[in-house]
């Protein structure tokens, strides 16, 4: 069986206003373009990583950090009966 996949960091493009919050909560895992607005660098999200993007999610002004949770995999019936 494979391990479960990881949150991933997204942004909300509609919402962010490019405050760059994120990016300076983040240094190493959002960056800015020309405009200001984020540049997700790595969207990965260890356990490890968790309370700091948690807390980058939170300050977000515009509420446009968010973290994207991947469904669980469900097999096919054909998948099941090959089982």
């Amino acid at each position: 069986m494979s391990a479960p996949a990881q949150p991933a960091l997204a942004v909300d493009r509609t919402r962010c206003d490019g405050h760059g919050l994120c990016a300076a909560l983040l240094p190493g895992r959002v960056g800015r373009d020309e405009w200001g607005f984020p540049v997700l660098y790595r969207t990965a999200v260890a356990d490890a990583d968790q309370r700091d993007v948690g807390r980058a999610i939170a300050a977000c002004p515009s509420l446009a950090l968010y973290l994207s949770v991947p469904s669980p995999s469900v097999p096919s019936p054909a998948a099941k009966e090959r089982q």
